[in-house]
């Protein structure tokens, strides 16, 4: 399959799951399970900036349109987008990064995967409550809230990168 069309067939998937099943659950103490964010991080270590927002913000906007949000999730993803750059050339590794494979947690590691997907999801996850509750005196509602659905989101994102991505063996290319 090319690489286009894969990331094609993921933006769907990663949408359709978090539109008709994630949305849907309920966990309590204002957890919300949002897995999209990692479709972000899987896309191509070269892509430049503006096709990254324009992704970011077409997939925020399907999932906010849904959703009925009214432009939370496209805000949160343009933020994501925004600095994905910026933390993926903090965490570079020593030799770079080589344009032929995803990064994800098996190309470039679990630390390096939970540094820097860790840290874009925090961005996501309080930008996103932030806006959504738009007080600032209901701050420690919105720490709360970000930080058990980072667990809850982090902890399965890892568990679907298990699933669904394989491990390439250091034979292919």
């Amino acid at each position: 399959m090319s690489q286009i069309a894969k990331h094609i067939l993921r933006f769907f998937l990663f949408f359709l799951v978090q539109v008709l099943v994630l949305n849907q659950i309920e966990l309590g103490m204002g957890i919300q399970i949002m897995i999209y964010p990692l479709f972000i991080l899987l896309l191509p270590v070269d892509m430049n900036v503006f096709s990254l927002m324009l992704v970011s913000f077409a997939l925020g906007l399907c999932i906010d349109a849904l959703s009925n949000t009214f432009g939370l999730h496209a805000s949160s993803l343009l933020a994501v987008a925004y600095f994905r750059p910026i933390i993926f050339k903090l965490f570079a590794p020593r030799d770079g990064y080589d344009i032929l494979f995803e990064p994800n947690i098996f190309t470039l590691g679990t630390v390096w995967f939970l540094k820097t997907f860790g840290l874009l999801i925090v961005i996501h996850h309080f930008w996103f409550f932030m806006l959504e509750m738009f007080k600032l005196n209901e701050i420690i509602f919105v720490l709360q809230k970000t930080g058990l659905s980072l667990v809850v989101s982090i902890l399965i994102c890892i568990l679907l990168q298990y699933l669904f991505l394989r491990k390439r063996n250091s034979n292919e290319v």
